[in-house]
């Protein structure tokens, strides 16, 4: 059996940190830690979107989970990566394995701001990836700051979050294929089922879940659960399986396992190994 690394995992208890965006959630405005995950195997943690201000306790609240849970292997932190030196404090880091700036609600131009653009910068020196929660008109900026900067890890949430078989999706096709044309992108097959409009069948899920393997091929594609944000539309079983029906005829261990490994957990692996 296919060992898992599931690349997008989120905990949040907001009887710890503050997290804003769950006052409109009722359904998920409760604990979700280590302890109610429903999977099996690895995982990295990403961001939860508490408050800016946060991060750093974040951070540290999941390191303490690890040290009871070993399966948790880092955390995609936060940091606002348009202020200077946002992305050093995690330079020395190895349990953090890549930084998120939730991007999605930002206005038109965002990705193009050169203070942004040099953080991204900073990241690739540093050897930390970067994960772009992104919608999906926001690609065509995307794939500009993956060109100007090529050093760094670009790694996209949820496809650019699709609207699997609806308005847009021709275009998103298109802007996913010139966005997987800069090497430095990766891809999570993550976060459809809630960007899926009721009542679309499961094949036009697959479909575009095989749209991504086919622009970025099977070794820049990344499982991702989107646990627990996705049970507001499946479940933790249910998702694996799409998964598992959209790869079928690909390398299985790559994309559940290995491609993860290789996109976050090189750099703590190679600052292990050095004497």
């Amino acid at each position: 059996m296919t060992a898992i690394l599931d690349s997008h995992v989120h905990f949040w208890d907001p009887r710890r940190l503050r997290y804003p965006w769950l006052d409109d959630v009722a359904a998920l405005h409760r604990p979700f830690t280590p302890n109610d995950f429903p999977g099996r195997g690895d995982v990295i943690v990403v961001e939860a979107g508490r408050t800016p201000a946060d991060a750093a306790a974040e951070v540290a609240w999941i390191r303490r989970e690890a040290g009871e849970h070993p399966w948790i292997r880092g955390i995609v932190a936060h940091a606002d990566l348009e202020h200077p030196g946002a992305a050093s404090r995690y330079a020395e880091d190895p349990f953090v394995v890549g930084v998120r700036r939730n991007v999605q609600d930002e206005a038109p131009g965002f990705l193009e701001r050169p203070d942004f653009r040099a953080g991204v910068r900073a990241l690739g020196a540093a050897g930390l990836p970067f994960d772009a929660c992104v919608r999906a008109h926001q690609l065509p900026e995307l794939t500009a700051l993956a060109e100007a900067c090529p050093e760094t890890t670009v790694v996209l949430d949820h496809l650019g979050k699709p609207s699997p078989g609806g308005p847009g999706y021709d275009r998103w096709r298109r802007d996913l294929r010139r966005l997987a044309r800069h090497g430095n992108v990766r891809c999570k097959l993550s976060g459809l089922a809630t960007e899926t409009a009721p009542g679309t069948g499961r094949s036009a899920v697959v479909d575009a879940l095989r749209e991504a393997l086919a622009a970025f091929g099977p070794d820049r594609c990344l499982y991702g659960s989107d646990w627990p944000v996705m049970t507001l539309a499946t479940d933790h079983q249910t998702w694996l399986k799409v998964v598992h029906a959209a790869l079928d005829g690909h390398p299985a261990d790559a994309v559940l396992h290995h491609n993860a490994e290789r996109t976050y957990l090189a750099r703590a692996t190679a600052r292990k190994d050095t004497p």
